[in-house]
């Protein structure tokens, strides 16, 4: 089981920027694919990003893609989200997940990841 820990979440004007992490207590990161979803209230948890073990595979749901970066740094066992051009609609709670997995593919879908984080808040005003 992997320990998550997500970090960075704030209170950011329409148009700024906040880069999330999600520290991972776990001996090497490298057999996990990791991904960050968001929950805002009132609605359910949704996709946001994903990334392969070797980073080689990322894949962003359309409202995010080229204003959010997902990456990972194993050897510091820690998961970013850079987020840029950020937008009200984007307040919510993010969370990042993580799944053991032997094969190099990305995950989607919320109810394939093993172990997720407490959340941070983020929140976007107009």
């Amino acid at each position: 089981q992997v320990q998550l820990v997500e970090s960075g979440g704030g209170l950011v004007h329409a148009g700024g920027s906040l880069r999330l992490s999600c520290a991972a207590s776990v001996r090497t990161l490298n057999p996990y694919a990791m991904g960050w979803f968001r929950q805002a209230p009132g609605k359910e948890r949704e996709f946001v990003a994903a990334i392969s073990r070797s980073a080689g595979m990322t894949y962003y749901t359309d409202s995010v893609k080229g204003r959010f970066s997902i990456s990972r740094d194993n050897a510091k066992n820690t998961m970013y989200l850079q987020m840029n051009s950020l937008k009200p609609e984007d307040t919510a709670v993010y969370y990042c997940a993580a799944k053991y997995t032997t094969n190099t593919l990305i995950v989607l879908t919320s109810s394939k990841y093993d172990d997720w984080g407490q959340g941070t808040q983020v929140t976007v005003s107009s």
